[in-house]
């Protein structure tokens, strides 16, 4: 009995820690940033709080090929070390089809 109640608990459980994405908005980069700034992005603000909530969530930069683009990808990535990320639960990946700069909170 237990365990199918433990079973059921998980099962509940496993979506709020699947794989999530969302896009970061363009308007972050049109303006000076500061921490402020980043951490007022709604998706930084949640890819933030499911690395906080869980210690095997990493997160995940897709960013596309183009230069700015990965530029971009590195500044969010030092920002986000810089407001107390582990840098090693952090990644940077290219993807050609991405058009915009996107989290990825895996575990």
């Amino acid at each position: 009995m237990r365990l199918v109640a433990y079973s059921l608990v998980t099962l509940l459980l496993l979506p709020i820690f699947s794989a999530s994405a969302a896009d970061l908005g363009p308007e972050l980069w049109d303006r000076p940033r500061s921490a402020q700034a980043v951490m007022a992005q709604p998706v930084v603000k949640q890819a933030v709080a499911a690395y906080q909530a869980n210690s095997v969530v990493r997160i995940v930069i897709v960013h596309s090929a183009r230069q700015d683009a990965q530029l971009q990808a590195e500044e969010l990535r030092a920002w986000l070390v810089a407001l107390a990320v582990d840098s090693a639960r952090l990644q940077l990946r290219a993807d050609p089809a991405v058009t915009t700069l996107r989290l990825e909170v895996t575990e």
